[in-house]
């Protein structure tokens, strides 16, 4: 294995894909970064890189070092932080990937909760309405709507959400009750951007024959925002409803979708005690939190 500097540099240029989001990253010239790779490949004697106008991409070469240099970053991460054995604390730095959802409505929550009973531990919450790779070390670990069948991942379910139709009171006021599945023909549907839903899962509105979907975003909490608006009928988290008291779950006995969330961490963080330890907190406080809230919507009083 090369020196640690060099393998640093490495990473950073295999997960931006290119020398200038690696040299933003590492505050370094990138053409100094485009030399020192070069030199990499010049002393392991592999072309580490398929170069391009698009950027960088891993050979097969660069893919075997990749998994490794992973390897050895994570044990110098725990190396870092020491041994969970040694203090009841989490601490150090710990980036988790999420779908907006989840990242907006729940995870504020707790990993508030967890951050006040670990002073010294940084939490970073990366939300996108994506599936994050964890092999390129997006993150420390990702929570998903799918439990992933490829790639060398540990995955368990962390709990599963209810998903009903729902209204804002203006829009119902002003358009009528909606009594019967049939009834959604005759309005317009809020709901995800239709070539940008990133798994079968979030593709609710496939199966309810409802309209086309007159305003669209990639976005869970700018879906919300919208039905907040009066914009129309579109299928919201329970879990999201205590955020807009305004907004009501409609035709419940007719629509009602059971979907999950995955925590999911890369195979060779499996005996790191102190990731290990975090995705235990997160995982209960998860299940707590979605517990809490759909309670919360069982209870508010639909039109």
């Amino acid at each position: 294995m090369r020196n640690w500097d060099d393998l640093r540099l490495f990473l950073a240029v295999a997960r931006e894909q290119s020398l200038s989001g690696a040299g933003k990253v590492l505050r370094l010239d990138p053409a100094t970064l485009g030399r020192r790779m070069s030199r990499l490949e010049k002393a392991m004697q592999v072309v580490l890189f398929v170069k391009s106008p698009q950027g960088y991409a891993l050979t097969q070469a660069g893919e075997e070092l990749f998994e490794r240099a992973g390897g050895v970053e994570q044990a110098m991460r725990a190396a870092a932080v020491g041994s969970i054995a040694q203090s009841e604390t989490l601490s150090g730095a710990i980036r988790l990937g999420a779908p907006d959802g989840c990242a907006n409505f729940l995870l504020p929550q707790v990993c508030a909760a967890i951050g006040r009973d670990n002073p010294a531990l940084d939490i970073q919450i990366v939300a996108l309405p994506r599936v994050f790779n964890l092999t390129r070390r997006e993150a420390d670990m990702a929570i998903g709507v799918s439990a992933p069948t490829a790639g060398r991942l540990v995955v368990r379910q962390v709990t599963q959400y209810q998903l009903h139709l729902a209204a804002s009171q203006s829009y119902l006021a002003a358009h009528g009750p909606i009594e019967r599945l049939e009834d959604l023909k005759s309005h317009k549907m809020v709901g995800y951007i239709p070539d940008m839903i990133f798994d079968r899962e979030l593709d609710y509105l496939a199966d309810l024959g409802a309209g086309r979907v007159a305003l669209a975003s990639n976005s869970v909490s700018v879906q919300v925002n919208m039905l907040r608006q009066g914009a129309g009928v579109g299928v919201v988290h329970d879990f999201s409803l205590p955020f807009a008291p305004d907004v009501h779950r409609i035709l419940t006995d007719e629509v009602s979708l059971t979907r999950a969330f995955f925590l999911i961490r890369h195979a060779d963080d499996a005996r790191n005690a102190r990731l290990a330890r975090f995705a235990d907190l997160l995982t209960s406080g998860l299940r707590e939190e979605v517990a809490k809230l759909e309670a919360q919507a069982r209870g508010h009083r639909n039109p």
